[in-house]
């Protein structure tokens, strides 16, 4: 697998930012900068990431492309349209977003109507759309599991997939995400063994982190650093590299530079 984290790190240019993932002894790397920055701003951190051996891994969109406000969903669709384009032209793996929801004020929220037909339609219209106007021809679009909305575990996706029909769409596969209940957590060895069961042949990319039970009633489950939780992120690393021997993992969700230099180092402690 070829290691990442979501942390752009602190650098002062594109030269310094790959220099910087590389002494970590990363392998790949999210793309720090939009197709806003412009184009001669992008191709520098595309040649610094090549000319320092790092894989783009992700290009993120991270907006609401099912806005209940009309003009601000074709807004946000037109700009993963642009993202999606450039992500292409730096040869990233993938472009990922999730679905995103109108139906309440949160726009990564869970709400009931998120596993709604109508919202299962409006989902695979947003996507052909996005990829039947970028028109990539090497990078995937992607939209990344989640645990309150669609897809929200490997059925979901093998549907969705379906649905959308078209090869130029993938899985961003985000374990964690997907580990809601009791079953999924106490027996996480088999969720992840029927995750890459079922979506083998279509993972561009995967989130790595680790999750714990919370003491307090009821049942609470909180995201945390890997290492500090449950998840069998041996038996995690394994089954993605089975999928895919350059498979990106993509350390994430951590608030300082040294905390994801910590992570980075556990990964490959355990891996020893």
């Amino acid at each position: 697998m070829l290691l990442g984290i979501s942390s752009c790190l602190e650098h002062s240019s594109p030269t310094d930012w790959a220099s910087k993932h590389k002494a970590l002894g990363l392998k790949s790397i999210n793309f720090p900068v939009d197709y806003l920055a412009g184009e001669n701003v992008y191709m520098a951190y595309k040649d610094a990431a090549d000319k320092a051996g790092l894989l783009i891994a992700e290009v993120g969109i991270w907006r609401n492309t099912l806005a209940a406000n009309l003009d601000e969903r074709a807004h946000w669709i037109d700009y993963a349209i642009n993202q999606l384009r450039m992500a292409d032209r730096i040869g990233a793996t993938c472009c990922v977003n999730v679905v995103g929801t109108p139906y309440g004020p949160r726009w990564d929220g869970g709400y009931r109507q998120n596993f709604s037909t109508e919202l299962w339609k409006m989902a695979v219209d947003m996507i052909r759309q996005i990829i039947d106007t970028a028109q990539p021809q090497h990078t995937k679009f992607c939209i990344e599991s989640m645990p309150w909305m669609i897809p929200s575990n490997p059925d979901e996706y093998l549907r969705l997939i379906s649905d959308v029909n078209r090869p130029q769409f993938g899985a961003h596969l985000d374990v964690v995400n997907m580990i809601t209940s009791p079953e999924r957590y106490f027996f996480n060895d088999r969720f992840l063994d029927e995750c890459f069961a079922k979506l083998k042949g279509h993972i561009c990319s995967c989130h790595l982190k680790d999750i714990k039970l919370k003491e307090e009633y009821t049942f609470q489950l909180q995201e945390c650093a890997c290492g500090d939780g449950s998840l069998d992120i041996k038996r995690y690393i394994g089954l993605a590299e089975k999928e895919n021997a350059n498979m990106p993992m993509i350390i994430e969700h951590l608030t300082t530079d040294e905390e994801y230099a910590n992570s980075v180092q556990y990964v490959y402690n355990l891996l020893k």
